[in-house]
């Protein structure tokens, strides 16, 4: 087989240019951010290289330093990547910039000690790599402010926000050059190191009065002009989560945490001051929140990875922390307290004695602990207990069965911490949402019943329960819970509790809306078979009366032609007994007189033989029945006959008719070809037939394969409810 392939046309190449200048500005977007990231790398090993080198020249508390803030400009540069091709934000070029700033800043710091205290002479420049190392901390300052200002979208909360992002700038160049020109000590490594201190090569003793009065060249002032932006900064921030939603303040929950840890460890500094090793502790601390806290938690927030695990973290941290004191508190009391009162402190017998307790005291107290931690993250939450019986009491009161669903959801979703909670309602073969909370929130798509009728899976719901009356399943509880918080047992044996008592709800509510529905089938069944009426008048009867009409004219001027009349009589005559007929066939239609007349086995085979395939009637044994009764089975038997010969390709049909005890029962068959009732409704034929039924408290059924033709079989009671 020969095939032969065309040039791709004008249009297709058009159509695949978007992807492709995608593609073309994606792969410089990698190769410069892989080609940064290298440089940072090389900075980094470059700089614990030079420290290890230079460690004898360093002091302990500068040597340890230099040996972390690389490990932290390569985390920085990292995640500055990661954000950047992920997620395609700004803060991502920023991290990456402070991870460069970072090692660079290291790097000349390193160098200049290199250069000058333990190899002196040995390197060119060291001095003014020394001034450099100074310089770079402004914009490493800045760009850690900068990510505070545009997080998380990458942009400023509004343009309002224009003049304090300018002012930064202005602040970054005037630092950067106030610390490159003003006559001081460095102190190196930089910021603020006690291993290498010179005069600033680069100072300039003519601008001293300057500088002096403008103090933007020391670090000291530095900080002053730092604190007031990040004051700033952080003024956005909460314009920023006061105006934001739910996914905004959960992101900015993660970073005010790590400021929080910050600036708790700060405070503990100025504490500390001169303890020793508290003090140092507390040092260590606060960088690493810095260098590696700030970083992570905007990554997280900004990626959006586990990123309601915060508040997990937050209950845990509270639960730790009133466990730590707890334990503290009976451990002073018992060793310390009756130590003193007794007069002999310490010992094995009080610290045995302490350590019994705390055993003792551990499940109760964490126990508490958890739900006051709970309480204080997630809220107030009713006990299960307390929901049950709120929803039982309202049911007994009477409630409205739409706002009994709703009050459902509302207990559910209160009493588990859920973030959704839908309840579902069984409509034919599909599931679909009755209520939802938070009252609001756009409702779920319908779901298909899974495979036997059964409870389908719910994506993204952390958990769901059938709701069943009878065997029958009428719809269904989900609710969804934070991804860091776990469905716990007894959360489980509420929505298992709630969904038994729903039954009765559901069913109520599944009636009230049987019923709203059946009564607008109803009537506009009845308008259609209004409209049906007049259009078979207009169409059939009244044209045909017009044209007698027209034709008792013209023989009314014809008298004194006998021929005339003698030829106008005939059609006159033929219209009006056509006329009859249209009118006998339309009261049949309404009520056949035959049906009233002889019952329904007779009407039954007379519109069999006007059938357009082969019908038989099996009725042995069937009588005469109320007339209701007998118009609802004719008329639904007409309807599956019309089914058949419309849709079906049948070769032919059977109509069985069987009466037993207080039940008339009827079944109409054919061999065509049938269809999946799983996932094919009800038409408004085969629904009218089940209100039909229904409203006489009978029974329909459908029963078909594809290739196995179609039985429609319906009963009622005999004798009328």
């Amino acid at each position: 087989m020969k095939v032969t392939v065309a040039p791709a046309s004008t249009e297709d190449r058009s159509a695949s240019g978007p992807l492709d200048r995608a593609a073309v500005q994606i792969r410089p977007v990698r190769r410069v951010t892989a080609a940064l990231w290298a440089v940072t790398l090389l900075a980094a090993l470059a700089v614990l290289a030079l420290t290890l080198i230079t460690w004898g020249d360093l002091k302990l508390s500068d040597g340890i330093s230099s040996l972390y803030i690389p490990v932290a400009a390569v985390a920085y540069a990292t995640l500055g990547v990661l954000i950047i091709r992920r997620a395609a934000n700004l803060i991502g070029w920023i991290m990456l910039a402070e991870g460069i700033a970072l090692a660079l800043l290291q790097l000349t710091s390193a160098y200049a000690i290199a250069g000058v205290a333990a190899h002196p002479g040995s390197l060119p420049a060291a001095k003014l790599a020394g001034t450099l190392s100074e310089c770079i901390f402004s914009p490493v300052t800045f760009l850690i402010a900068f990510m505070f200002l545009l997080f998380p979208t990458g942009k400023l909360p509004s343009p309002r926000w224009r003049p304090v992002a300018a002012a930064g700038l202005l602040l970054v160049g005037l630092t950067t050059a106030g610390l490159a020109v003003t006559p001081r000590l460095l102190q190196l490594p930089a910021p603020g190191g006690v291993s290498l201190v010179y005069p600033n090569p680069l100072g300039a003793q003519s601008l001293e009065p300057v500088l002096r009065a403008v103090p933007v060249g020391t670090l000291s002032g530095l900080a002053v002009v730092t604190v007031a932006f990040m004051a700033a900064v952080l003024a956005s921030l909460a314009a920023r989560y006061r105006a934001g939603g739910p996914l905004v303040r959960q992101q900015i929950n993660w970073l005010a945490a790590v400021v929080f840890a910050g600036l708790l460890f700060t405070a503990l500094l100025g504490l500390a001051a001169g303890q020793g090793w508290l003090n140092s502790a507390a040092n260590g601390v606060t960088a690493v929140v810095a260098l590696f806290g700030i970083p992570a938690a905007m990554a997280i927030a900004i990626l959006k990875h586990r990123l309601y695990d915060i508040d997990v973290i937050i209950s845990r941290a509270v639960v730790y922390a009133l466990l730590s004191a707890a334990f503290t508190a009976v451990y002073v009391g018992i060793v310390l307290g009756i130590g003193t009162f007794v007069g002999h402190q310490g010992g094995p017998v009080l610290t045995i004695a302490a350590a019994v307790t705390i055993a003792l005291l551990f499940q109760p107290l964490r126990r508490r602990a958890q739900q006051f931690a709970n309480r204080l993250v997630y809220g107030r939450r009713a006990t299960p207990y307390q929901a049950l019986s709120d929803f039982a009491g309202d049911m007994a009161g009477q409630l409205d069965l739409t706002q009994a669903v709703d009050k459902m959801v509302s207990v559910l979703a209160g009493a588990t911490g859920a973030d959704r909670a839908e309840a579902w309602i069984r409509v034919g073969n599909h599931l679909r949402p009755a209520a939802i909370w938070p009252y609001g929130a756009p409702p779920s798509a319908a779901i298909a019943l899974g495979s036997g009728g059964g409870l389908p899976a719910f994506e993204g719901e952390s958990r769901a329960a059938a709701v069943q009356h009878g065997g029958e399943l009428l719809g269904a509880l989900s609710l969804q819970k934070p991804r860091n918080e776990p469905l716990t047992g007894t959360e489980d044996e509420l929505l298992q509790d709630l969904a038994s008592q729903a039954g009765l709800v559901l069913r109520n509510a599944a009636l009230i809306d049987e019923l709203r529905a059946s009564r607008r089938r109803l009537v506009g069944a009845q308008d259609a078979e209004r409209r049906k009426i007049e259009r078979n008048l207009h169409d059939g009867a009244q044209q045909q009366l017009i044209a007698i009409m027209i034709q008792l004219g013209l023989l009314e001027e014809s008298a004194d032609d006998p021929g005339a009349v003698r030829q106008l009589a005939p059609a006159v005559r033929d219209g009006l007994r056509a006329a009859l007929e249209d009118l006998r066939d339309l009261a049949r239609g309404i009520y056949p007189p035959l049906l009233a007349d002889q019952g329904l086995v007779p009407a039954l085979q007379a519109q069999a033989r006007k059938a357009s395939l082969p019908v038989e009637i099996d009725a042995d044994g069937v009588g005469r029945y109320p007339q209701d009764t007998e118009a609802a089975v004719y008329f639904c038997a007409l309807e599956a006959l019309q089914n058949t010969a419309k849709y079906a390709g049948a070769s032919r049909a059977t109509i069985s008719l069987s009466c037993s005890g207080d039940r008339l029962r009827f079944t109409v068959t054919d061999d065509g070809a049938g269809f999946d009732t799983a996932s094919t409704g009800h038409g408004t034929g085969l629904q009218g037939m089940a209100d039909r039924l229904d409203a006489l408290g009978g029974a329909f059924d459908v029963r078909s394969r594809p290739g196995q033709g179609t039985t429609v079989s319906g009963q009622l009671p005999v004798f009328a409810p």
